[in-house]
């Protein structure tokens, strides 16, 4: 069920706010501390409404902050309305983006013709479909702002994933859109970065459907406060992509150069490790 209630009355002065969508764990609960620590008001969008509360909560007693506690806005991104419902509560609260961070998403591990269909589907519905109208819904007031959009992408985006074939292709659709729209906005004065993070040990594997069995990669986890960090970074300097750690941007170099035939088999025989492991 989705609860659009903001957190706070609609106000008469104009909040100018970075939007995080995703915000009640992992990448996105860091950005929005990030953020805040760097004095933006944020107003956040996940799911779970009492994650957001408690994180909305912890902020508002950050030391020196002179921003009002941040909006909460409790919702499925995936649901076919909340975009549209999103835009009219943000407005109602007297608010509008000036950053926009696109970082819900998740995956599911298993071979496409065997998975659930839905559950693809949602994939796909969250992943790309809400992130597209957020970016295009929100793109007149970041216009007028000259403000920053950050999409979460991922170091999938880089190559095909037989085994979480449709989390792969979702991501790299949304690197392809950042990058085409960082060339269209920049006349206006947006900036438009895409974040790849690597493996992080955040709540996504669960979900996923492996937990934390990440085999030979977890080598190269970067935590989720030290991805947020360089997201946020990357967006406020106006970086078209951005690829978190030094091993990862390695696998994304090597994977450049590894010939498809191999680089598929490759993740193929990862995914296939992850789902032995997690049936264990």
């Amino acid at each position: 069920m989705t609860d659009l209630t903001p957190s706070d009355p609609a106000t008469s002065v104009l909040r100018k706010v970075m939007l995080i969508t995703g915000a009640s764990g992992g990448i996105g609960a860091e950005l929005a501390r990030v953020a805040a620590l760097k004095g933006h008001d944020l107003a956040l969008v996940a799911r779970n409404r009492t994650a957001l509360d408690a994180l909305a909560d912890e902020i508002a007693r950050y030391p020196g902050r002179t921003a009002p506690r941040p909006l909460v806005f409790a919702c499925d991104l995936a649901a076919p309305e909340a975009p549209a419902a999103l835009e009219r509560l943000l407005a109602e609260a007297g608010a509008e983006p000036e950053i926009l961070v696109n970082n819900a998403g998740y995956g599911l591990l298993g071979e496409a013709a065997e998975s659930d269909l839905a559950a693809q589907l949602g994939v796909i519905d969250l992943n790309i479909r809400a992130l597209t109208e957020l970016s295009l819904r929100f793109a007149k007031p970041l216009i007028a702002n000259r403000g920053r959009l950050l999409n979460v992408a991922s170091v999938a985006a880089f190559m095909p994933g037989p085994g979480m074939a449709i989390y792969y292709a979702s991501k790299a659709y949304v690197l392809s859109f950042s990058e085409a729209l960082a060339l269209e906005l920049a006349p206006h004065g947006v900036s438009v970065t895409a974040l790849c993070p690597g493996p992080v040990p955040t709540g996504f594997g669960e979900r996923a459907g492996f937990g934390d069995k990440m085999g030979f990669v977890k080598l190269a986890y970067v935590p989720a406060p030290a991805v947020a960090q360089a997201g946020y970074d990357a967006m406020m300097a106006g970086k078209r992509v951005e690829i978190p750690g030094l091993l990862t941007k390695i696998m994304v170099w090597a994977a450049s150069l590894t010939p498809k035939s191999f680089l598929l088999k490759n993740v193929a025989a990862l995914q296939l490790r992850r789902k032995k492991e997690g049936a264990e």
